[in-house]
């Protein structure tokens, strides 16, 4: 068992290059990491909604005041796209935000990109990536983040909860945009999931989205929370106390699709 989680490890990063970084230590507020689901879950109309939330919101005045407002009036930002693995031609690499122009800037850089899906869904390769990410950078600043967002539990990998536990070791945290615009009736309580397995670090928060038109608003809303350090604005307490498995999706993976897709499209 232990040798299967470490080959999908390997399968999770695999095309994934080095990426540059600056040579020297720049202090900024924090260095944040936008991970983003393109699985094949995913419609090309929730595609469409999500990368015009992320770039609406960093070209957002609010979220540019946040940036300024913070200690160095700068902060670190990073992006990459995942599924069932993390492809290097899907990564936007560190760039230093603090100003218009450089927001402007990175978020032409996301609209620009093309749409695209892949097979699988894996939360832990993306969460180890971007854990990876946040180890080499030129940055020094006291918070480091990952947000991830997605619309389905991890079912690739290993258990996406050890690798949560990794990354918060390290001083990682993890905020979560679970999407339940067309939810799986098997998937019901994907909110849950997100807070129950995927979330973790000080302030960690979830942030569920329902409804298309709540996308730009949620992702601007989330962006500042991480940006200002706040650990009370913007959250959403997930009602339902009932815990979740944590390893749902392997378990839907192999009921529903293994006996008839056994190799992951890479």
């Amino acid at each position: 068992m232990l040798a299967m989680f470490g080959l999908f490890a390997c399968l999770a990063c695999a095309e994934a290059a080095p990426l540059p970084t600056p040579s020297d230590s720049v202090p900024v507020d924090v260095e944040l990491v936008l991970a983003v689901d393109i699985s094949q879950s995913m419609d090309e109309n929730e595609f469409a909604l999500q990368r015009a939330g992320y770039v609406e919101a960093l070209r957002h005045p609010d979220f540019i005041d946040a940036v300024r407002s913070g200690r160095n009036g700068r902060i670190a930002l990073a992006y990459f796209e995942w599924a069932g693995v993390v492809r290097d031609d899907g990564v936007i690499a560190w760039q230093i935000i603090d100003g218009e122009d450089s927001a402007n800037a990175f978020a032409d850089r996301i609209e620009a990109r093309p749409f695209r899906s892949f097979r699988g869904t894996s939360i832990s390769g993306a969460l180890g990536f971007g854990a990876r990410l946040l180890e080499r950078t030129g940055f020094s600043s006291p918070r480091r983040v990952i947000d991830i967002s997605g619309d389905g539990p991890n079912n690739i990998g290993p258990p996406v909860a050890a690798i949560r536990d990794a990354a918060v070791a390290k001083g990682i945290v993890i905020n979560g945009l679970p999407i339940l615009i067309s939810p799986s009736p098997s998937v019901s309580r994907l909110d849950r999931y997100y807070a129950d397995c995927v979330t973790g670090g000080p302030g960690s928060f979830v942030l569920p989205i329902y409804a298309a038109s709540e996308f730009s608003i949620a992702i601007r809303r989330k962006l500042i929370q991480e940006v200002s350090g706040l650990t009370d604005a913007g959250s959403v307490l997930v009602q339902d106390a009932a815990p979740v498995d944590c390893l749902l999706g392997e378990r839907l993976r192999q009921r529903f699709s293994d006996p008839y897709f056994p190799e992951l499209d890479r």
